[in-house]
C-alpha cells in the first residue's frame, strides 16, 4: 500500500474517532441524552473504551491471516483512542458519579467489585500509552516492548469483566464483546502453542545396500 494511502486511512482514524466524542457533546448541549445523562455518558465512553481495545487487538490476527502487513500502522492509533476514551469514561464516572471526591469513589469502589476491575484495565493501559511511541520502543528494545504490551490482554479481559459484572439485566452485549476477545486470545494461544512445538525429528535415511 502507498505511503500516501496509509496517511489518508490514518486520517480518517483520527476523524472517525473522535465521531463518538462529538455526538456526546452534540447531544448533551442539546438534552438529548435520555432521562439519566450521566449514567449514559458513563456507558457510551466505557464502550468505546471497549471496541477501541477489541480493534486493537485484532490488527495482529487480521494482518497474519489476510496477510495484510500494513494494519499494523493503525494498531498505536486505535489504542491511544482505547486509553484516550477509557480516561474519559474513568472522568465521568468521577466527576457525574462521585463529584470529583476521592474518599467516595474509593468507598464505592470497595463496595462494586467491578470498579477495581475497571480501574485495573485503565491503570495497564497508562505504560501501554506512554510507550507507545517509536523512541520508546527503541528505548526499551523489541523484545521487552512487546512483553510489556501484552499488558493490553489484561486490560481487554479486565474491561469486559467489568462491563458484564455492571449490567444489571441484558447481558448480551458484554457476552459479545467476551466471544470476540476469546477468539482473538484463542489465535494468540494457538499461535504460541504452534511456535512452542518442537519440530518432528527427520527420519534417519538407511544407507543403499552395496551390491
Amino acid at each position: 500500500m502507498k505511503e500516501s494511502d496509509i496517511r489518508f486511512i490514518k486520517l480518517l482514524i483520527l476523524v472517525n474517532g473522535l465521531v463518538p466524542l462529538a455526538l456526546l457533546v452534540w447531544d448533551q448541549s442539546h438534552n438529548r441524552l435520555g432521562a439519566n445523562p450521566q449514567n449514559f455518558l458513563i456507558l457510551t465512553t466505557g464502550m468505546m473504551t471497549l471496541i477501541f481495545l477489541i480493534l486493537t487487538m485484532a490488527v495482529t490476527p487480521l494482518r497474519k491471516i489476510a496477510g495484510l502487513n500494513w494494519l499494523i500502522q493503525f494498531r498505536r492509533m486505535l489504542g491511544l483512542y482505547a486509553f484516550f476514551y477509557g480516561c474519559l469514561h474513568f472522568l465521568c464516572f468521577f466527576s457525574l458519579d462521585r463529584a470529583f471526591s476521592v474518599s467516595s469513589t474509593l468507598t464505592e469502589m470497595l463496595k462494586r467489585k467491578y470498579l477495581i476491575l475497571g480501574s485495573t484495565a485503565l491503570i495497564v493501559m497508562i505504560p501501554l500509552a506512554i510507550t507507545s511511541t517509536n523512541g520508546m520502543i527503541k528505548r526499551l528494545g523489541g523484545k521487552r516492548w512487546r512483553v510489556l504490551h501484552r499488558l493490553a490482554y489484561v486490560a481487554a479481559i479486565a474491561g469486559v469483566i467489568h462491563y458484564y459484572m455492571q449490567v444489571k439485566a441484558d447481558t448480551r452485549q458484554p457476552l459479545v464483546f467476551a466471544a470476540v476477545l476469546a477468539v482473538l486470545l484463542g489465535y494468540r494461544l494457538m499461535v504460541y502453542l504452534k511456535q512452542r512445538k518442537p519440530p518432528a525429528p527427520t527420519p534417519a535415511v538407511k544407507p543403499e545396500a552395496v551390491i
